[in-house]
């Protein structure tokens, strides 16, 4: 069942879209799979399996945790070096991950034995192209999408792999607050976000899935060893050529914290999750609302 609500606005068009770079090409990590193991191998090389999980990633596991029941099977997308995956280990009964890199789903392997996690399973394989053998009780996959370009084809195969309850997320905007001000103080153009969880809601609902949305208010601190540093790593999603550095120091002002030569930015954000039950039809999901 597809719904057409505006014939002008293709959300699945807007998404692919949305990949490419402000040259209007795919980056070259969209489309390398050999570049893209490098960089997951890059950032693994710099975890431990003791403490892999990023301090936001608790109150997203508090949401999770009024939605996984201790008998699901839960299929994991794209896990990453394990935000979620133990906390769902701990939760329910079993957990898959589907994991496109040999180097996540290595360091997720010794972290599991590490921590004692028995009832788990590794699939090395692109969900996009991914065949589920099996349907599981719960498919979830968070910030997983970035590299998905056949994305109505990505979330198909979500829908058709979970039996009691699809969720599906990513961390979301706003942008960090000094990126408004260099462009309404100084006029720079600034490099915002082209994909969001609106866009994969918007597919959904052109799908005929009428999908729950649960938005997190999350914190991040991003800390900086030098002013250099500090300066470089914050003008990075400035679009112009030319960008004077004072311009920079002076909105990043009022939101650094200095302390013994060592530099702090906290930035608000959120998550977004949305979440549905695959077996219940777009008519099912709306009679509870007719009269």
């Amino acid at each position: 069942m597809k719904i057409d609500v505006n014939d002008n606005i293709d959300f699945v068009e807007l998404w692919k879209e949305g990949m490419r770079n402000w040259d209007g090409v795919l980056p070259e990590r969209m489309v390398n799979d050999e570049l893209e193991e490098a960089f997951w191998q890059q950032l693994i090389d710099k975890k431990t399996v003791e403490a892999n999980e990023d301090p936001y990633a608790k109150k997203i596991q508090g949401f999770l945790d009024t939605l996984i029941l201790p008998e699901d099977e839960v299929l994991e997308i794209g896990p990453g070096w394990g935000n979620y995956t133990f906390f769902l280990a701990e939760k329910a009964n079993n957990v898959t991950c589907v994991d496109s890199s040999a180097s996540v789903l290595e360091f997720l392997k010794r972290a599991s034995e590490k921590k004692q996690f028995h009832r788990m399973q590794f699939i090395e394989d692109k969900w996009e192209e991914h065949t589920v053998s099996k349907k599981y009780d719960v498919v979830f996959g968070m910030n997983c999408f970035y590299r998905m370009y056949q994305i109505e084809k990505t979330l198909r195969n979500i829908q058709e792999s979970a039996k009691r309850l699809a969720i599906i997320g990513m961390t979301s905007g706003p942008i960090q607050p000094h990126y408004l001000d260099l462009e309404k103080e100084y006029g720079y153009k600034i490099k915002y976000p082209r994909r969001d969880y609106i866009h994969l809601q918007n597919i959904l609902y052109e799908m005929g899935i009428y999908a729950n949305c649960k938005i997190i208010l999350l914190e991040r601190t991003y800390q900086f060893s030098s002013f250099e540093e500090l300066i470089t790593k914050n003008k990075a999603k400035i679009l112009n050529e030319y960008v004077d550095d004072r311009h920079v120091e002076k909105v990043l002002e009022k939101y650094i914290t200095e302390q013994n030569g060592t530099y702090r930015y906290k930035h608000d954000f959120h998550a977004a999750l949305l979440y549905w039950e695959p077996e219940r039809t777009a008519y099912q999901q709306l009679k509870p609302f007719m009269r």
